[in-house]
């Protein structure tokens, strides 16, 4: 007799002890919950099945235990359900003792069904075991979460004036437009980043433009970029198919289209996006 055997042996011996004081509190005419954990127990290895080279497999994925416990047992099926409810619950101690007795299990399905008397076919008076297997409807892999939408880049080309470079091409952020990349105050402290610089020593048109002039920023509510004017002292302008929109300082903004060419005092962008 192996280890294993010996254990369960040891464990029907105390569950009968344990029965048996409880026979003698309740009497003879209620379940004992331990009786029924171990009855279930005890057929569901019997119907482990041998399927050659040593391994073995229980063909079943659903038990149901029927209790006989009127309605106005309410005590009875009290105590019943605390002792199958564990925990251990009773598929735990089922999945334990398949494991126990050299069976794969990872999960079986285990319903209580409390009636008020028991059935005919059963063999004993207490409880009744009926094992099944249903199919298991796979489980669905999770649907990934839609992708980001990629933002639009735009790309600001320089066609009047001069640069650091002739043209810019930025995905979404704020992009701060002016003279000088890096613009300070008196204390020589640094106040803002120019993304788009006009020269400080440059053509005429450069220097119409202000230190911090405007500044451009993509909307994801509205889907699209806007200009605003900083306050600039020559203005800001949008140039779209032949008529002059004039950008305010305002807190909406101008938004941007694909052939507009923003006149920032004398110096020109070209919208494009790409």
């Amino acid at each position: 007799m192996d280890i294993g055997s010996k254990a369960r042996k040891l464990e029907r011996k105390i569950a009968r002890t344990v029965n048996a004081a409880v026979e003698e509190l309740v009497g003879r005419g209620e379940p004992a919950p331990l009786e029924i954990v171990h009855g279930v127990l005890d057929r569901a290895e019997q119907r482990i099945q041998e399927i050659g080279r040593g391994r073995r497999v229980f063909p079943f994925n659903r038990i149901r235990v029927h209790v006989a416990a009127s309605p106005r047992d309410k005590e009875v099926r009290a105590r019943v359900s605390a002792v199958l409810d564990g925990p251990p619950s009773l598929a735990e101690r089922l999945i334990d003792r398949l494991r126990s007795a050299g069976c794969t299990a990872d999960r079986v399905d285990v319903e209580v069904v409390f009636v008020r008397q028991p059935g005919a076919d059963w063999e004993q008076p207490a409880f009744h075991v009926e094992f099944d297997r249903v199919e298991v409807a796979p489980v669905e892999a999770p649907v990934p979460a839609p992708a980001s939408k990629e933002l639009p880049r735009i790309k600001l080309a320089v066609t009047k004036g001069s640069a650091e470079q002739h043209g810019y091409i930025f995905s979404g952020g704020r992009i701060d437009i002016g003279r000088r990349a890096e613009v300070v105050d008196q204390r020589q402290r640094l106040i803002r980043t120019n993304q788009i610089a006009f020269l400080e020593e440059g053509p005429e048109p450069n220097r119409t433009v202000s230190r911090r002039h405007a500044h451009i920023e993509y909307e994801a509510d509205r889907q699209g970029y806007r200009l605003w004017d900083d306050r600039s002292a020559h203005g800001t302008n949008i140039i779209r198919r032949g008529k002059t929109i004039k950008v305010p300082p305002s807190a909406r903004g101008t938004r941007l289209e694909a052939g507009d060419e923003i006149v920032l005092g004398q110096a020109r962008l070209r919208v494009t996006f790409v």
